[in-house]
This record gives structure tokens, C-alpha cells and sequence, in this order.
């Protein structure tokens, strides 16, 4: 399957330990191996949540899954989350213990994003990497580690070899301040040279004097490229 060329490796190891591709995956079997790996549990949900309460979920290491599942005529993209979105996406990743750490952190700043009006600068940065995100390999390949994209067969491989989509090199404040888009694949990726980034990111710097900043500068449109920026280059030219 696409997802053995394209997905990082940390996400083909959970997927293998899950031992669900073949089948609709059992929540309570993922609950207890995800407990005892990371301490991370699975939390049934009709859809959507409240941002405060999705935030606690993550806090609390505890991660939402959605129940239902999409219709055949969707299965390259949807909007809206659904079991496999949620479980194919994200699960396998729980059992990195760095992006385990990562979205309890991520569930912790909540509260002061949303208390500074801040929210959708925080959002950004699930968006663009637990989503979305692309990491580097030490080959140069560029590997697939975001849920939004390891979901759709299409966008798959779209973000990793499309010629001209925007590729940049993981920037905390940058993706902050980029928009991005609900609707259609991604006009814009970040990619991280290792996962270890994520934990810096969250770790190294403080959000409230940027929040303070920016929270009110409208975002800058995806797919653009900034004065000094360069782009990184696809997957077949970098590893070439």
C-alpha cells in the first residue's frame, strides 16, 4: 500500500504493532497496547468536540476517536474527521513516545492559547504537523507523518512529490502565522528534520510574547513564498 513508500517509519512500526489495517480496529485491544507503550488511551466520540475539551482529552492523555466512517465516494478526501482518519491517521504515531509527549504538551498550552485569544496561532501548529506534517529522512527522502495526509491516498502522494507545492523547513513562529486549507490538499507543508522538533518547539519557546504579537496580524496565505525564504526541494529530487 501507498503508505509503505511514502509513510515515515515510526508510523509503519505503530501501524504494525496495532495490527489493524486489515480490519475495523477494536478500541479497547489499541487502549491497553497504547497504555502500556506511552500511557495513552482511546476516547470514543460522535465527532467535533468543544476546543476545551479536546484540549483536557490531550492533557490528560487521552485521545478522541471518532465512530463513524466514511462512504466510499469519500475515501481521497473529507473534511471532516472519521474513524479512520482518526485511527489510521493517529494512532500508529501514539506509540512514538515523542509524539506521545508532543500532543500531552499540545493539550497543556491549550488553556493559555485559548485565555490570550490565541487559538487559531496554536491550532496551526497541529494543523501543520500532527495533520500535516512531513519529516526528512537522514537519506533526504521526505517521509509522511501527519494523519490529514497519510488518510488520503491522494494527498499522500501529492505532498511528498508534487513539483511545485510549497515545502518549507519547520519554522514554530512561521507556521503560526500561515493559513491553511479545510477544503483541499495543502498548498503549503512544513517538514521537520527529525521528530525531536516537535518536543523543542513546545519546550523552547514561550507563545504568550508571540501571541501578544501576532494574534492579530492576519495570517500569511499558504503556498506563498516569504522575502528570504527557500523551498524545499520533493521527494524524487532530494533523494536523488
Amino acid at each position: 500500500m501507498l503508505a509503505r513508500q511514502y509513510a515515515a517509519p515510526q508510523f509503519l512500526d505503530g501501524l504494525d504493532r496495532l495490527a489493524c489495517a486489515d480490519a475495523i480496529p477494536r478500541f479497547e485491544a489499541a487502549s491497553r497496547l497504547l497504555s502500556e507503550a506511552t500511557g495513552w488511551r482511546l476516547v470514543a466520540v460522535p465527532g467535533y468536540i468543544p476546543d476545551a475539551v479536546f484540549f483536557d482529552h490531550l492533557a490528560h492523555r487521552r485521545f478522541p476517536v471518532t465512530r463513524w466512517l466514511r462512504e466510499e465516494h469519500e475515501l481521497d478526501y473529507l473534511v471532516e474527521p472519521d474513524v479512520f482518519h482518526d485511527f489510521f491517521g493517529h494512532v500508529p504515531m501514539l506509540l512514538d513516545q515523542r509524539i506521545a509527549d508532543f500532543l500531552e504538551l499540545y493539550g497543556k498550552a491549550g488553556e493559555r492559547a485559548m485565555a490570550m485569544g490565541a487559538l487559531d496561532m496554536l491550532a496551526r501548529i497541529y494543523w501543520y504537523t500532527v495533520e500535516f506534517g512531513l519529516v526528512r529522512e537522514s537519506d533526504g527522502a521526505l517521509k509522511v507523518f501527519g494523519a490529514g495526509i497519510i488518510s488520503s491516498a491522494g494527498e499522500t502522494v501529492f505532498a511528498v512529490e508534487d513539483p511545485d507545492v510549497l515545502r518549507l523547513r519547520f519554522d514554530p513562529l512561521r507556521i503560526m502565522r500561515t493559513a491553511y486549507a479545510i477544503d483541499s490538499f495543502q498548498r503549503n507543508y512544513f517538514v521537520l528534520d527529525g521528530l525531536d522538533q516537535l518536543i523543542d518547539s513546545l519546550v523552547s519557546f514561550d507563545f504568550g510574547p508571540l501571541y501578544e504579537r501576532w494574534r492579530d496580524v492576519p495570517p500569511l496565505p499558504a503556498g506563498v513564498l516569504q522575502p528570504g525564504e527557500h523551498a524545499l526541494k520533493p521527494f524524487k529530487e532530494s533523494a536523488a
